[in-house]
C-alpha cells in the first residue's frame, strides 16, 4: 500500500527558490555570449590533440561568427603560449556566409594555444547607419550624438595606449567645437575619417564580449621538424673495406660526401651491442657465418643495451666528436629508437616482467607472419611492466639527448600503445621542445594519423608506393588539403634498409631522378637510404628487399661510381634552401597538363614572390610530353598573359605567352623540369 509523504511548505519554498537562483544564473550565463562562436576550425578532436606548425609557419584560423539583429560585428584571434601569459590578438576578417579567417604565426617552438573573441561593433554599426541616413538627405543629428557618446565611452573604456587616450581626447575636443558651431559635417566627417576609424577599433568598447569556449592547442616545432632532407646510413659499412667494421670516425670521414650532396640530417641505423643468440647471417640466414656482424636491429648482448654503443664502433667520446663534426658541416644526428631487444638483452634477465612467457618457459620471439624476427623479443607496456617501462623507455631517450641526439626515428611505433607514445613524448618535450620523433610506421591510415595526433612530429607515408599520376595527385591533396594536413607531416622515403620498392628495381636511373624529384619538391620532409644515389636497386628475388642487404653484413661502395645521381641529389637540396616556395607542404597546386604520365604541379610563397612549376614524367622507359596550362591565373592575369620563366636547372631564360604551352621530356636525358616563373 502506497504512503503518501507530505513534504513540508518551507522545504517546497527552499527548493523553488534554488530552482529560482539556478535558473537566474543560468540565464546570466547564457547572456553573456550574445554571439555564436562556431565551426572553429582547425581544432583537432575537438581540442583533444594539437594543432601542428613550425616557427613562423602560418596558421590560417577559420570560424563561423553571427548574432541576432542586422548589427555590425568584429572578431579577432587570440593567442600565445600555454598556462597563460600575455595575449596577443589579430583581427578576423570576414570572408563569407558568417564565415570569417585570420593568419597567426608563433615565434617560438613549444606549446602555444589560441582562441576566438566576438563582440558587437556598435561604432561600425553607427557609421554603416549614419552613411545610409545621411546619403538619403535624412536629419542625422541624433546620429551624430550618438556617435560623440560612442567617443567618449571609447575615452573611458582604457582600452589602447596612452598615445590612443590622447588622441581621443582631442577627438572629443574637435567634436564638442563642430557641434557647438552646429557644424554636423564637419562631426559627420571626423568621425567617418579613416584614422578616427583605425583609433575606435583599437579603442572602442567591446560589447557583448563573446570568447570561444575552448582554448584550442597548438604545438610549434622548430623548422626541421617540418622541412628537412635525411640521408640514411649504415656506419659499419662506412669503412670502404668488408672484411673491416667501420667506426665512428669512417662516419666522420663520410661528412663533406653527404653536405656536398645537401643532406642537413643525417640518420645512423642502431648503433648499440648486437646479441649473438639466433643472429642472422648474410640475407637473413639462420645460419650465420662466425664473422657475420647480425642485424643491428638485434639489439643488447651482455656488455650492454640501448644506452651503450657497439664496441666496434668506438665510445662515447668517438660518438661525441661525431655529433660536433656532424654539426660543423650543417647537419644533425638523428638515432633509431627501436624498443625490440636481442635475446641477449640484459633486461632479459633483470626484468623478466617486460617481456612474454610461453607456457613452457621460453621467451616469446617477434613475429609478423609471415616474416619472422628470431633474433629479437619484444618488450610488453602493461601488466606488471607498467609503469617501470615507460620509464626506462623514457629516460633512454633522455640519454641520448644528453649526448647531443635531438632526432629519433622510432621503429614500428604502431605496435606500442598510444598513450605511451602520448605520455613518453610529452615528458620529454618538458626537457627539450626542440626534440624531433619520426614515426616509421606503415599500417593502416588511421594509426599513422593517430600517431602524428599523440605527438609525432613525422610521420612515413605511402608515398613510397604511390607512382601514377592518379595515386599521386590523389594522396598528396589528402594529405595537403584535409584535416590530417593540420597534425600529420609526412617525410617522403624513397627507399629504406627495409624498402626496395618494385619500381626503382625496374626503371634504372631514370626512375631514380624520377623518385627523387618527386619527394625533394612534393615533401617538406625527404630522405634516402645510402646507394639510392648510386641507383643501387638488385632485389631478393619476388620481394621488395635488397640482395646482400647491409642489414646482415658489411658492405663497401664506391660513392661516386659512374651512373651516380649525385648531381641531381645536390640540384634538388640547393633549390630546396634557395627557393622560399619549397619551405612549405601545404602550399602544393596541382595543374592540368594532358598526359596520365607527366606530373605537372606548382608551389608558391603567399604573396606570389616566388613561385615554382614542376614537370616530372613519371614513365622511366619512354619519351613523354604534351600540352598544359601555364596557371596565368594565380598571378591575377588574362589568358593571353606573358610570364618570365627560368629553368632551374639549366639557367635557360625565355617567355611564355599564353595560357596554353607544350614540354617535353626524354628520360634518357632528363625527366623533370623545375621552373620559376614570374612578371
Amino acid at each position: 500500500m502506497a504512503v503518501a509523504i507530505e513534504v513540508p511548505r518551507k522545504t517546497k519554498r527552499i527548493a523553488a527558490d534554488d530552482a529560482a537562483e539556478r535558473s537566474e544564473a543560468r540565464l546570466h550565463s547564457l547572456a553573456k555570449s550574445r554571439l555564436v562562436i562556431e565551426g572553429v576550425s582547425p581544432e583537432i578532436d575537438g581540442g583533444r590533440f594539437a594543432v601542428k606548425r613550425a616557427e613562423g609557419e602560418v596558421l590560417t584560423v577559420e570560424a563561423d561568427i553571427y548574432g541576432d539583429g542586422h548589427e555590425k560585428y568584429a572578431a579577432a584571434v587570440v593567442y600565445g603560449a600555454s598556462g597563460g601569459g600575455e595575449e596577443r590578438e589579430t583581427p578576423l576578417s570576414y570572408v563569407d556566409n558568417d564565415r570569417w579567417a585570420a593568419d597567426i604565426a608563433f615565434d617560438t617552438p613549444g606549446p602555444h594555444r589560441f582562441s576566438i573573441i566576438a563582440w558587437r561593433d556598435l561604432y561600425a554599426t553607427w557609421r554603416y547607419e549614419a552613411e545610409k541616413k545621411k546619403t538619403a538627405g535624412l536629419d542625422i543629428s541624433l546620429e551624430l550624438t550618438e556617435g560623440r557618446q560612442l567617443v567618449t565611452a571609447a575615452l573611458e573604456s582604457g582600452r589602447g595606449t596612452k598615445a590612443d587616450q590622447k588622441l581621443l581626447k582631442s577627438l572629443v575636443q574637435l567634436l564638442e567645437k563642430a557641434a557647438a558651431k552646429g557644424d554636423a559635417e564637419a562631426q559627420y566627417a571626423l568621425l567617418q575619417y579613416g584614422d578616427v576609424v583605425r583609433l575606435l577599433d583599437a579603442t572602442g568598447i567591446r560589447t557583448h564580449l563573446t570568447r570561444y569556449h575552448s582554448e584550442v592547442p597548438v604545438w610549434v616545432d622548430r623548422e626541421r621538424a617540418a622541412f628537412s632532407a635525411w640521408y640514411e646510413l649504415m656506419p659499419r659499412s662506412q669503412s670502404n673495406d668488408v672484411t673491416r667494421h667501420g667506426t665512428f670516425d669512417d662516419v666522420i670521414a663520410r661528412l663533406p660526401d653527404v653536405k656536398e650532396m645537401g643532406f642537413d640530417v643525417l640518420y645512423l641505423l642502431p648503433l648499440h651491442p648486437i646479441g649473438k643468440t639466433n643472429r642472422k647471417g648474410k640475407n637473413n640466414t639462420l645460419t650465420p657465418g662466425p664473422d657475420d656482424p647480425g642485424s643491428p636491429y638485434a639489439i643488447g648482448a651482455p656488455d650492454g643495451g640501448h644506452t651503450a654503443i657497439h664496441s666496434e664502433l668506438g665510445t662515447f667520446e668517438d660518438f661525441a666528436r661525431l655529433v660536433e663534426a656532424t654539426h660543423a658541416h650543417g647537419m644533425e644526428i638523428a638515432i633509431d629508437f627501436a624498443i625490440q631487444c636481442s635475446p641477449d638483452h640484459p633486461w632479459i634477465k633483470a626484468h623478466p616482467e617486460w617481456f612474454d612467457w610461453r607456457p613452457d618457459g621460453t621467451i616469446k620471439f617477434a613475429e609478423n607472419p609471415p616474416k619472422k624476427y628470431e633474433d629479437i623479443v619484444n618488450v610488453h607496456f602493461y601488466r606488471g611492466a607498467l609503469p617501470s617501462i615507460w620509464y626506462e623507455l623514457r629516460d633512454i631517450v633522455l640519454f641520448w639527448i644528453s649526448k647531443g641526439v635531438r632526432i629519433f626515428r622510432v621503429d614500428n611505433p604502431h605496435t606500442k600503445p598510444f598513450p605511451f607514445w602520448e605520455w613518453m613524448i610529452e615528458e620529454v618535450r618538458r626537457v627539450d621542445p626542440g626534440a624531433i620523433f619520426l614515426a616509421e610506421a606503415f599500417t593502416r591510415p588511421k594509426p599513422m594519423k593517430r600517431l602524428a595526433k599523440v605527438g609525432y612530429n613525422q610521420s612515413y607515408s605511402y608515398f613510397t608506393w604511390r607512382n601514377t599520376k592518379t595515386e599521386l595527385t590523389q594522396y598528396l591533396t589528402e594529405l595537403t588539403q584535409e584535416e590530417c594536413g593540420e597534425y600529420m607531416r609526412p617525410n617522403f622515403f624513397v627507399n629504406t634498409p627495409d624498402i626496395n620498392p618494385r619500381y626503382l628495381q625496374t626503371s634504372g636511373r631514370p626512375g631514380f631522378q624520377i623518385r627523387l624529384a618527386l619527394a625533394a619538391t612534393l615533401g617538406g620532409n625527404y630522405g634516402v637510404y645510402s646507394g639510392y644515389e648510386l641507383c643501387e636497386y638488385i632485389p631478393v628475388q619476388g620481394k621488395e628487399e635488397y640482395l646482400n642487404s647491409e642489414k646482415y653484413e658489411i658492405r663497401a661502395f664506391d660513392w661516386k661510381r659512374e651512373g651516380n645521381i649525385r648531381d641531381d641529389i645536390a640540384f634538388f637540396n640547393r633549390i630546396r634552401n634557395s627557393e622560399p616556395a619549397l619551405k612549405s607542404f601545404r602550399d602544393l597546386a596541382f595543374y592540368n597538363f594532358w598526359n596520365e604520365n607527366i606530373l605537372y604541379y606548382g608551389k608558391r610563397t603567399p604573396d606570389g614572390s616566388n613561385f615554382l612549376l614542376f614537370i616530372v614524367s613519371l614513365d622511366p622507359h619512354k619519351p613523354q610530353g604534351g600540352n598544359f596550362e601555364v596557371p596565368l591565373w594565380e598571378l591575377g592575369l588574362p589568358d593571353d598573359g606573358s610570364v618570365a620563366v627560368e629553368n632551374l636547372v639549366n639557367g635557360d631564360r625565355f617567355t611564355w605567352t599564353g595560357k596554353m604551352q607544350h614540354w617535353w621530356l626524354d628520360p634518357e636525358a632528363l625527366p623533370y623540369a623545375v621552373l620559376r616563373i614570374g612578371t
